[in-house]
Parts: C-alpha cells; structure tokens; sequence
C-alpha cells in the first residue's frame, strides 16, 4: 500500500478524533461550496463561448462488449465529472486500452488472480474522489486480460481493523482451487494489521461478495516494528514441509526488510526467526513480491505448488516507499533468500522499470502457464488537473515474466500477445538510412493509440577515423537535443506537425574509459506538452546489449498520455505519462530522427493503429 497521506500518529484520543471529525465536516463544507460557485461559474464561461468544442465526457469511454449483459450493473461511484470546455485538451488524456475505473483515484495493483474462466484485478481505489483518501478494493474482472467490467466494490473499510483503509495485500488460490485474500487494514488507531478475507460464494465465477473472516486481525506488527511499518501481504507460496509462507514488509530503522509467516491453515500464524531479506539504508519495504523463475523454459511456476526437481531461482521485489521505485533481485531460496549478485540487491540494482511505475503485483496464470506483471502509473500532472479530469492513475498493460536465460542474471518482459488483438491498419518501412540531424516523418501512423515495433542496425563503431571524448551520458543532460557520435537516434511519437509537442525515444552510444562502447535508451519527455505544471523528467537507464545482438530494437506502447517502451526484447522498461495539447489524436504523429553525427539505419518499422477498449 502507498500512503500518500504523509505520517499519522500512531494512536488517538477519542477527544482528539471528535474534533478531527468536526474539523474535516467543515472542510468538506467549505470545498464543496467553492466547487458548486467555481462550476457555475465555469458554466456561464463556456455559455458565453459558443465557438469552443465542447469536451468529451469521461463516461464516453465505458467500458463496451457485445457479451456485457453477463454481468451485474456496477457500482456507482461519487465525484469525478467531465472535465470543463476550457480544458478540453485534459479529455484526450483519458487512455483507451489500458485498464483504469470510469473515474476517480486508482493506485496499487492488489489480487490478481484467475478463477473459474476469469481474470481478476483488484486495486486500491477511491470511489469518492480523484485524490488519495477512503481506499477501498475495487474489482474488475476480464477474459482475456484486455476487455475490462467492473463489478461491486470487494471490500470496504467497515471494521475498527481497517476503518482507516483496505490497503494492499495479495490472494492465494489454494491447491482445492479455493481463493483466499490476505490485506492490510489501517486500524482505527493506525496501526497496520494483516486481515482476511474470502468469498461468499465459491460457484460465483465473479467472486462478486467476499466475506471477512471474524479472526481478524490476524497478525498485528512484532515487537520490533513500528506500528505504521508493516503491510502489505505477498501471495502465499507452499514448501515441502507442507506449510504455507506469505512475507509482510517492513523495516527497522531505516533497513528494509521482508518477515516471513508460516501457517498450515491460514488462521494460525508464527513468525520465523528470520527475515526473508534485508537491505541496510533503504527504508521501508512496501508491496513486497517472491516468487521462483524456472532456469530452463519459459513457462512460469506456480507458488501453490511445491517445487519438485526443477531447476530454478527466485525473485524478490520491493517498492521502496523512499524513492518509489520497483527493485529486484535474482537469487536462490532456502530459509532464507539470498541474491546472486549483492551488488544488484534491493535498491542496489535491477528495476522493472526505469520510468513512472510502483507497487506492482504479479500472480501466476494457469491457464497458459506464465507469470504476468501488473505495474501502477501515477500521473504527473497537478492534483487540480486530476480533479478537473475526474480521475487519476492508469494500470500498465500486464507483462510476461521470464529470465533472461542467456545472462540467468535479469527478468523479461513483454506486453500479453492477446493485447496484439487490438492491432488494427498497419504501416511498414524498411531500410531507411538516417544522416546525421535527419528527421523522417512516417506517413500513415499519425494517432495517439499505436503500437510500434522498430530495430535499428548497430552502428560499426571500430570505422571511425578519431575516437571520440570518453564519457558518461546522462539521459537528463539534454535529452534528445544533446548530439554525439552515435545517437541520439529513435522515435518521436505524440508530435506535433512542428515538433512543439513531441516524446522522444531513443538510444546513445558513448565510449568509456575503459575502451567499452555502452548503450543509454531513454525517454524524454521534457518537451511532450505545452501544458504548465507538468513532470519533465527525462528517463534512463544504460543496457548490456546482448553480444550476439547486431541490433538494436525498441516496441512502444502509445495510449493518449502512456508511452509504455521495451527495449531490447525486454530487457529493460520505460514507462512515461505525457500531456499532449496539440499532438492529439491525427495531430499526433511519428518521426524517424537522428540527432547524432554518423548515419544511422532503420531497418524496420511497423506501426499498427489500436483499437479502444472502452
């Protein structure tokens, strides 16, 4: 769980909570009635401008399938709205395949799971407002992980043990096929607990009532940890002994670590004397992930199976409340985990990806027998644009999960092929030869919801005559306007015909002192809008291109103000929000560029148009 509501104390007077009560009644008051003046307002603005376009609805984009009349209505939610005319450019913002509620706040991933022909993905969500606050489980459900129904809200704060919040945790589906949702509820006095709770109704392929067991809590912070650092529950994994083990994280001091609990039943819990894992100096663990990777194939392993004679090694991930970021770390598993590289541990290393992602989940699928990565996108754009748009946060398209056999050392990931059902009119181009400073518009793939794959040949770095300066490139030291000998080189996507707007995606060689030619991807997203207030990060991160590879190659996923891009076959990721106002739409358009000194082939391109979802 990701607590954007800044420390609380850990316990309170009831004399203390009655006039917090009273304080926030008024607040709310107050807000609402400056809302209800700044609407009306707003109104009588955009009566007086009738030349304006009015804005597209955030209901325009509901959910639709011809087979929708096989679910219950959803639920209703408060708040959110359309967005005002005068921000007009703030609708086109709204994704059109990647998953998201009809409105309001939506953070981490939590339960995914699949039961009885459907895929299920909770999250933390609040049905009042697109802000954090009031957290709930919201539910929806899909077959086939693309096409998304919402259902009733799962679970609700309505116990002293989670009347702060129904904050993160996982699901487990038992041998028996029988599911099981452990969560952490923020108690009436804050502190943080571990609850459970499991369905009404096990013939319910929608699992659309689940029930908490009277049990709870069912495990409370040990001694040595503090009451507000300790949550959010992995997804139970079963071992020889016949117990099951789930890991809860935490941290003392500012070490972060995992616990690990051990039951037989899932009502009677001990605590191991050791930890899962730690790491000195990188503060608290929230949303902790393990999980085993086979060594030989691609297919994934499922934790409610105890694994027999394969071979394998294991995977630890832990977003660190202290920076936001999503580390991880190969190794091996026995009572404890133990990584392969110590140099790549938690917070040392590896990401699943290098941009705008946090608090992912994954959960085995076996139906097809693969591991799949959900990641949150938060915006990054104001808290006041979120609220005018009536929503906030996005879902990454889910990922396959493998290791990268030919190193054993890092993770793979990719887009689900069924995404690729999305894929519609297509346009292709071979063999182009970019010089120096060349800009090449694509003709054909101009819109804001695309799917581009493209490789570009390696450059022949030993055919220069003088060598050039050694040193480090930094993606953020001028994004794609900072020309060298080899880059930067790649794609311009959401830009405007004048390139006022534009996203860059693009590699840079640079040669290091020690006489080794390194590859940087990055994504700039510095000049993505002409809107104010917006993050401009510029994104990176340097690759260990595989040695056999005389390539290099980048897919990238565009959906309105998500630009998801993976690189190398998925080794590594990039994920940036951006906030076109002018490159919308059939004014968003895609360049060829390269801004480096040498020539530079493309030799291939394919872009596919993508279809909404919504």
């Amino acid at each position: 769980m990701t607590d954007n509501n800044g420390d609380q104390p850990e316990f309170e007077t009831p004399e203390f909570k009655s006039l917090g009560h009273c304080i926030r009644f008024r607040s709310v008051l107050l807000t609402a009635i400056c809302i209800a003046l700044m609407t009306c307002f707003s109104l009588l603005i955009c009566l007086s401008q009738p030349g304006l376009a009015p804005a597209k609805s955030v209901t325009d984009t509901a959910w639709s399938n011809p087979s929708a009349s096989e679910f219950p209505v959803p639920y209703t939610t408060k708040g959110g709205g359309s967005p005002s005319v005068a921000d007009n450019y703030l609708s086109s913002e709204r994704t059109a395949f990647h998953f998201q509620p009809e409105r309001n706040w939506m953070n981490d991933p939590n339960g995914p799971m699949f039961y009885k022909g459907y895929y299920h993905i909770f999250y933390q969500y609040n049905p009042d407002a697109a802000v954090w606050g009031n957290i709930t489980w919201a539910h929806s459900v899909s077959k086939d992980l693309v096409h998304w129904h919402p259902l009733n809200l799962a679970l609700v704060p309505d116990h002293w043990y989670d009347a702060e919040g129904v904050w993160s945790g996982s699901a487990t589906v038992l041998p028996d096929g029988k599911p099981v949702i452990l969560y952490t509820g923020s108690s009436n006095e804050s502190v943080q607990l571990q609850n459970m709770a499991v369905p009404e109704d096990l013939s319910d392929p929608l699992l659309r009532k689940w029930v908490k067991v009277p049990q709870n809590p069912m495990l409370v912070p040990p001694p040595s940890i503090g009451y507000t650092d300790f949550r959010d529950p992995t997804t139970a994994w079963l071992e020889s002994d016949g117990l099951w083990r789930i890991s809860i994280g935490a941290k003392e001091g500012t070490t972060g670590l995992a616990l690990v609990y051990k039951t037989s039943d899932f009502l009677d819990w001990t605590l191991q004397n050791k930890f899962l894992h730690k790491v000195a100096g990188t503060g608290m663990w929230e949303c902790v992930d393990f999980y085993p990777v086979s060594l030989t194939g691609k297919t994934g392993l499922d934790t409610s199976k105890v694994q027999v004679n394969q071979l394998v090694k294991y995977v630890l991930k832990a977003s660190l409340d202290d920076n936001k970021h999503d580390y991880y770390t190969v190794g091996v598993y026995s009572t404890d985990f133990l990584p392969d590289d110590p140099t790549k541990d938690i917070g040392l290393g590896l990401r699943y990806d290098y941009g705008k992602f946090y608090a992912s989940k994954t959960f085995y699928d076996p139906v097809q027998e693969r591991r799949i990565l959900w990641g949150w996108v938060n915006e990054s754009d104001s808290e006041l644009d979120d609220i005018k748009k009536g929503w906030a946060s996005v879902q990454t398209i889910p990922r396959t999960l493998v290791l990268d056999n030919h190193t054993g050392s890092n993770l793979l990931q990719w887009p689900i092929h069924e995404l690729e059902s999305l894929r519609g009119d297509k346009v292709v181009k071979q063999d182009i030869l970019l010089d120096g400073g060349a800009m090449v518009k694509v003709d054909g793939a101009s819109g804001s919801q695309l799917d581009i794959e493209v490789t570009f040949k390696y450059p022949d770095v030993h055919k220069l005559d003088v060598l050039p300066e050694q040193k480090e490139y930094v993606c953020s030291q001028g994004g794609a306007a900072e020309r060298g000998v080899f880059g930067p080189f790649g794609l311009l996507v959401l830009a405007a015909n004048n390139l006022v707007e534009q996203t860059a995606v693009y590699f840079y060689l640079t040669l290091r002192p020690n006489g080794k030619w390194v590859t940087t991807v990055c994504s700039d997203q510095s000049r993505s809008s002409l809107a104010k207030g917006i993050d401009r990060t510029v994104y990176g991160i340097t690759i260990d291109k595989p040695p056999t590879d005389n390539f290099l190659s980048l897919r990238l996923i565009v959906d309105h103000s998500i630009v998801e891009t993976f690189v190398q076959q998925g080794i590594a990721c990039i994920t940036s929000r951006v906030y076109p106002t002018i490159a919308i739409e059939r004014d968003a358009h895609v360049f060829l560029f390269n801004n480096g000194n040498e020539s530079i082939t493309m030799q291939t391109l394919q872009v596919w148009q993508m279809s909404s979802t919504y």
